[in-house]
């Protein structure tokens, strides 16, 4: 991937692959940028430089092949090979996201969940996934060879969670706890705050925001 492709880039090409999925699933075989951008509010000119960075994608006088596109941004994505995630905390959160099937549509398998709580390890979630003891996470992490780690803890004990998935050779962390969370130079951390995006539409809907219009907030 280039080096400048900003993260912004690539989190557009997640949106772009989603609205093509739904092309696919409608049985549209070719797409133009304009008609992408109409059909899904997005932006032609913004979809044509984002896809640029890549080689040339499209085809002249047609547009974009769905399914080759499709392809080539699952490919570059990283999409095109199975990776293993384990999730750190096995409480209402973290047994939501383990269960949840969109994740393995998606290439991602939950290989296990992790607790400190001695009537949780051993035991599995809805959909079979195992919970271990959180001491147990490297031995897991290094035989699994585990990609993704998801922080689903308390805020006063993330740091210390991170801290132990960082040791066991996970590069790459999605965080669920509030706060600030520090991590080496070499780990990308990703952190979704939920309490700030509630605390946000709080704040449109006490300006008189909420109304309806189907705007999007952020």
């Amino acid at each position: 991937m280039p080096e400048q492709v900003s993260e912004q880039t690539t989190n557009r090409l997640s949106l772009y692959l989603r609205c093509l999925n739904e092309l696919e699933a409608s049985g549209v075989r070719t797409v133009s940028s304009k008609v992408l951008a109409a059909k899904f509010e997005l932006n032609a000119a913004l979809i044509r430089k984002d896809l640029s960075h890549f080689g040339d994608l499209g085809v002249r006088g047609v547009g974009y092949v769905v399914r080759d596109l499709k392809q080539r941004l699952r490919q570059i994505l990283g999409l095109d090979q199975q990776l293993n995630v384990v999730i750190l905390g096995a409480g209402n959160l973290g047994f939501a996201l383990a269960d949840y099937p969109g994740f393995r549509q998606d290439g991602f398998r939950i290989v296990a969940l992790f607790d400190n709580l001695c009537d949780k390890v051993g035991g599995r979630s809805r959909s079979g996934v195992p919970i271990y003891d959180i001491c147990d996470l490297g031995t897991v992490a290094k035989d699994e060879s585990i990609a993704i780690g998801v922080v689903a803890v308390p805020a006063a004990s993330a740091q210390v969670v991170v801290n132990a998935v960082v040791e066991a050779g996970i590069k790459a962390l999605l965080n669920f706890s509030p706060g600030a969370i520090r991590v080496p130079p070499d780990v990308k951390l990703k952190s979704v705050d939920l309490t700030v995006s509630l605390e946000s539409l709080s704040f449109h809907l006490a300006r008189g925001d909420g109304s309806g219009s189907g705007k999007k907030v952020g």
